[in-house]
């Protein structure tokens, strides 16, 4: 007999959670912070002083978990825009309900994809409408980009760049901040010229990291997501964190209804390319993989979801129970062995599979998804704003 699709609460989930989280350890996440970031705050904060706005850069997939709260009360009082880049990852429907919330608290919200022409061109026009009335009396406007690492700040910038130079007579010199695909890369503050008359520079800055993450969880979220390096968590934490947060939510009983037909002809047509890497799948790759290496990917997911989905239904332990929870994952982390094809018998076999499991969620192969829950705010008030901005 295999297990109803009874799911525990809402309040059950979190604790659970939680507790799986507080289990794993994590000291190594909440004290994690770079030196260069912290001199990277004090600059910020100077910089803040003289910004016009700010245009805030977090990940769609983590709203809340994404936040810089060590500069919120610098950034108080002033004009700011929230961004929630990677849009393309993230629910459509959750992210909704997102916009709105933000909207509740006043706040101006824009969800984007860097690296969408026609994205980012909204979050400039909703620059434009913020900055008007500091336009007629200034010559010279800055708008500040901050966020943690590896959300996209630097793509966003030169995504900005890119359509400056359309819209206003070219530069001598074209300035790119550099991206790159490790979390603090960009640690120099440096400023980009966007536009004449007035003349708008966009100051981009170094990801900046609360110093001390404020639960563990918040910590693995973001590991989750790439803003703190897979080294200091340890891949196979993050998966089973991931896993349980998948679990909770019933997610693998949505992937029930694949088509298994389809599975066995991905199958067929790529026999002799299970070799294929999975870094290939990284958005910095030079090459795009050949219709068959995506048939093999696609026929990989579809085995991970079928796995995942197998175990789920088959368990007949209780998940509002923490020795429940981990005794699924621990079943799942086998079944995800045979559906990636890593040998039973590798030293670092579980490493194996959590590398890969994490490869898929992040390039948003096993879907869209929301790590963060939307806070519910029972009626307007006129602390409303100032309650959402300490929240976030």
């Amino acid at each position: 007999m295999g297990r109803s699709a009874t799911l525990p609460g809402k309040l059950m989930i979190t604790k659970s959670i939680g507790s799986m989280a507080a289990k794993m350890g994590g000291d190594a996440v909440v004290n994690w912070f770079p030196g260069h970031m912290a001199a990277a705050i004090r600059a910020i904060r100077d910089r803040l002083k003289v910004a016009d706005l700010v245009l805030e850069v977090r990940d769609s997939r983590i709203p809340l978990s994404s936040v810089n709260e060590e500069l919120q009360g610098a950034m108080t009082g002033k004009r700011r825009v929230i961004a929630l880049n990677k849009k393309d990852l993230a629910n459509p429907n959750i992210l909704q309900k997102w916009n709105r919330y933000f909207e509740a608290c006043g706040e101006d919200c824009v969800s984007i994809n860097a690296h969408s022409k026609s994205s980012v061109r909204k979050i400039l026009d909703l620059v434009e409408l913020k900055l008007k009335e500091v336009i007629a009396r200034e010559p010279t406007l800055l708008v500040m980009v901050v966020g943690v690492p590896n959300v996209g700040k630097s793509a966003l910038i030169n995504s900005i760049h890119q359509i400056s130079l359309s819209r206003f007579p070219a530069q001598d010199k074209t300035k790119r901040a550099t991206v790159g695909p490790l979390p603090g890369v960009t640690q120099d503050i440096a400023g980009y010229k966007i536009a004449h008359n007035p003349s708008i520079y966009v100051l981009d800055t170094p990801g900046v990291l609360v110093p001390s993450i404020p639960d563990i969880e918040t910590g693995l979220k973001l590991a989750l997501t790439g803003s703190v390096r897979d080294s200091v968590v340890g891949e196979e934490r993050m998966t089973q964190f991931l896993l349980a947060i998948l679990n909770s939510r019933g997610t693998p009983l949505h992937w029930q209804n694949l088509n298994t037909g389809k599975s066995l002809e991905l199958q067929n047509d790529t026999i002799g390319k299970h070799e294929y890497n999975l870094k290939n799948l990284s958005p910095c790759r030079r090459q795009l993989p050949d219709r068959s290496d995506v048939h093999y990917v696609e026929n990989l997911v579809t085995e991970v979801q079928q796995a995942l989905c197998r175990t789920f239904k088959q368990f007949d332990g209780d998940l509002e129970d923490e020795n429940g929870m981990e005794t699924l994952i621990e079943q799942q982390f086998e079944a995800l062995k045979v559906a990636l094809k890593v040998p039973h018998s590798a030293s670092e076999a579980r490493t194996m599979v959590a590398k890969k499991f994490l490869t898929f969620f992040r390039t948003g192969k096993l879907g869209p998804f929301i790590l963060d829950d939307v806070p519910e705010i029972s009626k307007p008030s006129i602390q409303l704003s100032s309650t959402c901005g300490q929240t976030l």
